[in-house]
């Protein structure tokens, strides 16, 4: 086969925060595959020439299927072509591209990974606060909010009430209800500091600082509609005064 592919993480959007290998392999590409969470600024970083095929979820229509993701990558390394797929923050974290790269490995593609900078990791920076803590949190856990049908996964939610970290809730907006409530269930303290931040790094960011008890309402009021994650645990208490501030939405520009 003599295409090849990259699996390129964008970052969570500001383009000066993509790697520089991430940015050596969108010179370089013929065509792109990216999906909803990538900022236009960084798909104008690659060629004029290259094609680009949006392959994310927009609201009124519905989402290529990964399967019909992974044909096309394929589909498209066989033509001889450089193939990007650029994805929002990591591809590794919560972003398929193990089914990607099992895919492509499978039809006997070269491919490569660029890990890219995921959510947690840029809200952490963007707040000042750090994400583990010696004597405040010993660990940092990651979990997605959004499981089958808009349903919750069946994650071990006393094990996270109880390990004493840092718990960073990816694509939560929706479901942010029912994951406080079971983390209260399980035993975390409703007064344990929480924050929402939508559109991490863009000039569109927003800050929701809360508690773990009213952080879904505050979430709800503010009427998210960006990628939006949470950060739950006694290390958002940390956050840079304009997080903490207590106000109920703030607005930041990169």
């Amino acid at each position: 086969m003599a295409g090849r592919a990259t699996l390129v993480g964008a970052g969570p959007g500001d383009p000066e925060l993509l790697t520089l290998k991430a940015l050596r392999a969108l010179s370089s590409a013929d065509v792109v595959l990216y999906d909803k969470l990538v900022d236009p600024s960084v798909l104008d970083l690659a060629p004029r020439h290259a094609r680009r095929i949006d392959v994310g979820k927009r609201c009124g229509r519905h989402a290529m299927s990964q399967a019909a993701i992974n044909a096309l990558l394929v589909r498209e390394v066989r033509t001889g072509a450089h193939v990007v797929r650029l994805k929002g923050g990591d591809p590794f974290v919560f972003g398929r591209g193990g089914e990607e790269l099992e895919a492509l490995r499978a039809a006997g593609a070269a491919v490569e990974v660029v890990p890219g900078i995921t959510a947690a990791l840029a809200v952490a920076a963007r707040l000042g606060l750090p994400l583990t803590h010696r004597g405040l949190a010993r660990g940092l856990h990651l979990i997605t909010a959004h499981g089958a049908e808009e349903d919750l996964p069946a994650h071990d939610w006393r094990a996270l009430a109880e390990a004493g970290g840092t718990l960073a809730v990816y694509m939560g907006s929706r479901t942010l209800p029912r994951v406080a409530a079971a983390l209260i269930d399980a035993g975390m303290a409703p007064e344990t500091p929480a924050i929402a931040v939508e559109n991490a790094s863009l000039p569109s960011e927003r800050r929701i600082p809360a508690t773990l008890g009213a952080i879904a309402a505050a979430v709800s009021a503010a009427a998210v509609e960006g990628p939006t994650l949470v950060l739950i645990g006694a290390v958002v208490a940390l956050a840079g005064s304009a997080a903490a501030s207590g106000r109920a939405i703030e607005r930041h520009a990169a």
